[in-house]
């Protein structure tokens, strides 16, 4: 739909929006920023405007009591479909800190985990890294509108990760970095995920925002112990006595996940419609090829099959009812030839 369209029906179809009729009458529209946004959209092919009503917004974000009404993403769409691990930390990390969320996210990542996290400098950055360097999907929220690099360190890891991944934020596209933008930006991270860990932290890191976030929002905390000396793990500490799970490889994280993966996924289905009554014609030669008989990430589907992610998840789950595959912790398994 061209960009007047869009306008013209916010303009005179406002009750075609999915608001309660008290908001609706009291809603004031800003065209200005509408067509801002818009604009940005059309600029790109992978620029994205993903509302909350949109069928490819997270599911998991929807649960919030303070969604964001709409994402500005740019990169990958199909990187929504993977579950989520946070990964924050300090951006003062020492080297052994840096080393031990670059490793963690690898490993989560080969186990078909994507990583949130919000792009700074420090932990947030090595665990983006790790994703990038070995082809994983990473999602970065950031505290800026979309089009604003900041860290400026990090341009170059701006671009990669929509490579794989995507940036994305709830800020119009030239909101420059205001420090209060930070910690609301922190609810999106946690949102997004499954759970948070985090690596590395002095009590009064930002990432114990986020890790606070996580637990009022109903997600698992994790935390990595570390030296009582020089003060670097004095937040994580904290949590691990307030009843976070302590981490030393990734199976700790993937052991507490596995049945909040499978609801994820089931909350996929639920948000593409997909019912059990439905019919569509079933490629088994070309889907069934992109699943093994090990755990195939549904992101692994994805890019084998070339098919797109709604596509991908409507005819998955006609294979899962017709026996073809079970889905499991992190994606599907075959468990019938052809």
């Amino acid at each position: 739909m061209e960009v007047d369209d869009l306008r013209q029906r916010l303009e005179h179809e406002r009750e075609a929006l999915p608001l309660s009729d008290h908001l609706l009458h009291s809603l004031a529209i800003d065209y200005q920023k509408v067509d801002v946004a818009l604009e940005w959209q059309q600029q790109a092919a992978d620029h994205h405007l993903v509302c909350f009503s949109d069928p490819l917004y997270p599911p998991l974000l929807k649960q919030l009591s303070d969604p964001p009404a709409v994402l500005f993403v740019k990169g990958c769409l199909e990187a929504f479909a993977l579950p989520y691990l946070a990964i924050v930390g300090s951006r003062n990390a020492s080297p052994g800190g840096l080393q031990v969320a670059y490793q963690l996210a690898a490993e989560m990542s080969s186990m078909g985990f994507g990583i949130c996290s919000g792009m700074a400098i420090g932990i947030d950055g090595a665990a983006h890294k790790a994703c990038v360097e070995h082809q994983g999907r990473t999602v970065a929220v950031l505290g800026t509108g979309i089009e604003t690099v900041y860290p400026r360190k990090h341009r170059q890891l701006y671009h990669d990760i929509q490579q794989q991944g995507c940036i994305l934020s709830e800020f119009w596209p030239d909101v420059g970095p205001f420090a209060g933008n930070f910690p609301k930006r922190n609810r999106i991270i946690s949102g997004l995920s499954l759970g948070t860990l985090v690596v590395e932290a002095c009590r009064k890191s930002g990432s114990l925002i986020t890790a606070r976030l996580a637990m009022e929002q109903g997600r698992e905390v994790f935390a990595v112990p570390g030296s009582i000396l020089g003060g670097y793990h004095q937040g994580c500490h904290d949590l691990l006595r307030d009843g976070a799970k302590l981490v030393e490889t990734a199976a700790d994280i993937v052991e507490e996940l596995a049945s909040l993966t499978a609801y994820h996924l089931e909350e996929l289905k639920l948000c593409h419609h997909i019912q059990q009554g439905e019919i569509c014609n079933l490629p088994f030669s070309s889907l069934l090829a992109s699943v093994g008989y090990e755990t195939t990430s549904i992101d692994a589907v994805v890019e084998h099959s070339g098919k797109t992610i709604d596509l991908v998840l409507e005819q998955m789950l006609e294979l899962e009812l017709q026996g073809w595959v079970i889905a499991v912790p992190g994606g599907y398994v075959r468990v019938k030839r052809s």
